[in-house]
């Protein structure tokens, strides 16, 4: 009863939520939707993962209850972002025969694919006046590039695609199956499909190692999965899938050194679809317990993967194969490491972000082979990948759920939570400072996990009762 009554008021909370308008829009009442959604999601779910009640079908029961959150986001228009109209954009360029990477959106020789879902100003016998031209160097003169355009609704429609190439293969495989008329419903359906297929295959995998299958619910109702799944359709869910099967492979105990390989190949491919999996690959990498031959199947097949997805792209588009990445580099250079941005100057951002990122990356190679399971490994390092960079955009977080909720370090949820405060339109410190909080909950929770913490505050910790310390709800605030 308390799965069936958690799905009900999800469900109902979340068609809420997306009835208050776009996230975009910066309405006081839709940011506070969003971090009231949160606060009732991790209530019912705690509710629901600690009840006595035990399914005879674990797994099909939590693939059934992420089914019921899903449906209110497919059933609208996407609202945190515009990128899925770009995706299916990019699939429908495809789909005619041209690179996604050598013509902007805007572009008049694309004109022949525009539809009123798309380009509602601008129907496929007019003229935009404008043909593709290189990425300026000037930043202010590339912001204005970047710039939106009232005629369509891709973002940023002056200039190539950005995103690689697994993440086009998904996009064209969509678009062969969906009508334009459908728009972006075709993309919201497969990515709900991939969240509620991820809900299953965490709760089976909990249910292997002991586990309560249905904690898998943390991923099922989470807000950050069902904004950015089955509504904002955010390609990271691809990418998510895929850093599972990675961290499952390099999990696997039968034929370690093929798998391993096998692991490599799918965090390179997880890399074509949003390039930040690739910091995953020192969860691979057992140098402790096997040395350095054991280390490198991982990592170089990683780097193939990747190399080779983009060299089709390269042998037709040539040098534009990066597409809009190196603009969207120069964009967003300046707009991240906001924790690190307390207390170090601009120009030590970046060095300090590859000094933290080198530590980490060498104390879990130097761990992980202690440890026959490198999904805390990854967790470790795609968690201080966000609380270092600092990203504006929730729906980068994807990843980093799943395996909390894989490894039940539901204190890293925190960091998603500081995502969404990022982006839902609050400007000067708060960001920042909404990372710096959630960088002290993942602390404080892992030393007292870890029996770390001072004496004296032990002793406070004991004194308030061991059910407050171990909830699983006060760990993820």
């Amino acid at each position: 009863m308390r799965l069936v009554l958690g799905s009900l008021v999800c469900a109902a909370a979340y068609a809420v939520l997306f009835g208050l308008g776009d996230t975009a829009t910066g309405r006081p009442v839709v940011r506070g939707g969003i971090f009231a959604v949160w606060a009732l999601s991790l209530v019912v779910t705690w509710w629901a993962t600690t009840g006595g009640f035990r399914w005879r079908r674990p797994v099909l029961a939590v693939i059934l209850a992420a089914t019921v959150v899903q449906l209110p986001g497919v059933l609208v228009p996407p609202r945190t972002s515009s990128d899925v109209y770009r995706y299916v954009w990019d699939g429908r360029v495809q789909l005619s025969g041209t690179s996604p990477y050598r013509y902007a959106p805007l572009d008049d020789r694309l004109a022949g694919l525009r539809d009123p879902v798309l380009f509602p100003g601008l129907g496929p016998n007019d003229r935009s006046g404008y043909l593709t031209e290189p990425l300026p160097s000037d930043r202010a003169e590339l912001s204005r590039r970047a710039a939106d355009d009232g005629r369509t609704r891709i973002n940023r429609p002056r200039v190539p695609t950005i995103y690689p190439p697994v993440a086009q293969a998904w996009f064209a495989a969509v678009a062969a199956v969906t009508p334009w008329s459908l728009g972006t419903l075709g993309l919201q359906v497969g990515s709900a499909l991939l969240a509620i297929g991820m809900a299953g295959v965490l709760a089976g995998w909990l249910r292997r190692r002991g586990g309560n299958p249905l904690c898998a619910l943390w991923w099922a109702w989470c807000p950050t999965v069902f904004v950015e799944a089955g509504n904002g359709a955010h390609v990271d869910i691809v990418a998510t899938a895929l850093v599972l099967g990675a961290v499952a492979a390099g999990a696997s105990t039968a034929g370690r050194r093929r798998m391993r390989w096998l692991a490599g190949l799918l965090l390179g491919l997880a890399a074509s679809v949003k390039l930040t999996p690739l910091a995953l690959a020192p969860a691979l990498m057992p140098l402790r317990r096997e040395g350095l031959r054991a280390a490198l199947p991982a990592p170089v097949a990683a780097v193939v993967a990747l190399a080779a997805t983009y060299l089709p792209h390269a042998l037709v588009a040539g040098s534009l194969v990066l597409g809009y990445l190196p603009g969207y580099l120069s964009e967003e250079g300046g707009a991240r490491a906001g924790v690190l941005g307390f207390v170090l100057p601009a120009s030590w951002l970046t060095p300090a972000i590859v000094l933290v990122l080198g530590v980490t990356a060498v104390g879990v190679m130097t761990r992980v082979g202690s440890r026959p399971d490198p999904a805390h490994a990854a967790l470790v390092l795609f968690g201080v990948l966000l609380l270092t960079t600092t990203p504006t955009y929730p729906w980068y977080a994807l990843p980093l759920v799943a395996l909390a909720v894989l490894t039940h370090r539901l204190e890293w949820l925190a960091v998603a939570v500081a995502g969404h405060l990022a982006y839902e339109g609050a400007g000067g410190s708060l960001p920042p400072i909404g990372y710096a909080v959630a960088a002290v909950v993942v602390v404080w929770v892992s030393l007292s996990r870890a029996g770390r913490l001072p004496a004296r505050l032990q002793r406070r910790r004991v004194s308030s009762g061991s059910s407050t310390a171990a909830s699983p709800s006060r760990r993820t605030t």
